[in-house]
C-alpha cells in the first residue's frame, strides 16, 4: 500500500504450482483490504487488529481450495462426492490450519516470558523446548543445551515481530467464513462452501473491511459475524467430519502426552519401513488432541 489511494502492489517470485496460486490469492486478500480502507486517514489504514489482515488474506483460500471452486476455474473436471475424498481434503486443510495452531500460540508465549523476566539467558533454550513439549508434544531430535538458541531459528524472534497475530488469524478466518457462507445462503457443509461471486457475502465483508482500524476490532467482528468475541467453534464446525473420522480411527489408541518430554529423541539412521504410517498416526493423534482443546475452550 503506497498510501496514495491508487497504488497497491505485490512483489513475488512465482512458479506455476498450486502452492504459489494459493499464495497469490492470499496476497490479493491483503490488497483488497488496502483498497477498502483507502478512503480513511492514514492513521486508520490498517487492519482492525494485526490478526485481521492475515485473517482476511486467508479467508479467500477457504473458498478457493474447495473442489467446487476448482471446477469453476477449470482446475478440476469433476467434483468428487465420496466420503474418502472429503476426508482427504479436510486432512490436507487440517495439516495447514490446525497443526499450526500450537506453534502459532507458543511463539509469543516464549517472547512474553522473556519480556516479563521469567525467562532469561540461563534458560532461554530450556523454556523454548518446554513450550514445544507442552503445546506440541515434541522434543528435539538431538540433545540441546543453553549453548544453543533454537528460538532464534524463527525469524520473528530475532526480528522482534509479534507472532500472536497469526494464531488469531487462523481462528477468526473460520468465524468470518461461517458468517459469510450463512449470508450467501450456503446449504453445503461449511468446508465445501464457496462464496465466490456472491454479492451478499461480498457486501457483508466489505462493511468490515472499510472500517480499517477506525473502530475497535470488536465492532469490526460484530459487523461480519454479529458477535463481539473470538470463537473457535466455527473452526471445529468446519472440521467436524474429520474430527468424527479421527475419533473412530484412534478409538483404540491412547491420546495425549506427559507434561515433560525427553530432552532429545535420537533419530534412527534411516526411516524404517512403515514409518510413513506411523507419521500419519501421530499426525492424526495431534489433530485429535487440538480439536478436543478447541471444543473445551
Amino acid at each position: 500500500d503506497f498510501y496514495d489511494e491508487n497504488d497497491f502492489r505485490i512483489k513475488q517470485c512465482t512458479s506455476v504450482t498450486e502452492d504459489q496460486l494459493l499464495t497469490v490469492h492470499h496476497e490479493m486478500g491483503h490488497i483488497v483490504y488496502y483498497q477498502n480502507y483507502k478512503h480513511l486517514p492514514r492513521l486508520f489504514r490498517r487492519g482492525a487488529n494485526p490478526g485481521f489482515h492475515e485473517g482476511m488474506a486467508d479467508i479467500v483460500s477457504l473458498s478457493f481450495q474447495t473442489p467446487e471452486h476448482m471446477k469453476v476455474i477449470g482446475l478440476l473436471d469433476e467434483v468428487p462426492q465420496d466420503s474418502d475424498s472429503d476426508i482427504n481434503f479436510l486432512l490436507k486443510m487440517a495439516l495447514d490450519k490446525v497443526a499450526f495452531l500450537p506453534f502459532g500460540y507458543l511463539i509469543d508465549q516464549w517472547r512474553w516470558s522473556v519480556f516479563r523476566g521469567d525467562t532469561n539467558s540461563s534458560n532461554y533454550n530450556q523454556h523454548w523446548w518446554d513450550l514445544r513439549c507442552r503445546f506440541q508434544g515434541i522434543s528435539s531430535p538431538v540433545k540441546r543445551t543453553e549453548e544453543d538458541f533454537d528460538p532464534g531459528a524463527k525469524y520473528h524472534i530475532p526480528g522482534n515481530t509479534p507472532y500472536i497475530r497469526y494464531f488469531v488469524s487462523f481462528v477468526v478466518q473460520f468465524q468470518w467464513h461461517e458468517a459469510l457462507c450463512r449470508e450467501a445462503g450456503n446449504t453445503r457443509p461449511l468446508h465445501r462452501c464457496d462464496i465466490y461471486n456472491n454479492t451478499n457475502a461480498g457486501n457483508k465483508l466489505r462493511e468490515m473491511l472499510r472500517m480499517g482500524s477506525s473502530k475497535p476490532w470488536q465492532d469490526a467482528m460484530e459487523a461480519i459475524t454479529g458477535q463481539r468475541t473470538m470463537s473457535a467453534k466455527p473452526l471445529v464446525n468446519y472440521f467436524d467430519p474429520l474430527l468424527k473420522w479421527l475419533k473412530e480411527q484412534n478409538k483404540e489408541e491412547n491420546t495425549g502426552w506427559s507434561a515433560s518430554c525427553p530432552s532429545s529423541i535420537p533419530t534412527p539412521s534411516a526411516l524404517a519401513a512403515g514409518s510413513a504410517n506411523l507419521f500419519i498416526s501421530i499426525t492424526c493423534f495431534v489433530l485429535c488432541v487440538f480439536f478436543a482443546f478447541f471444543q473445551i475452550r
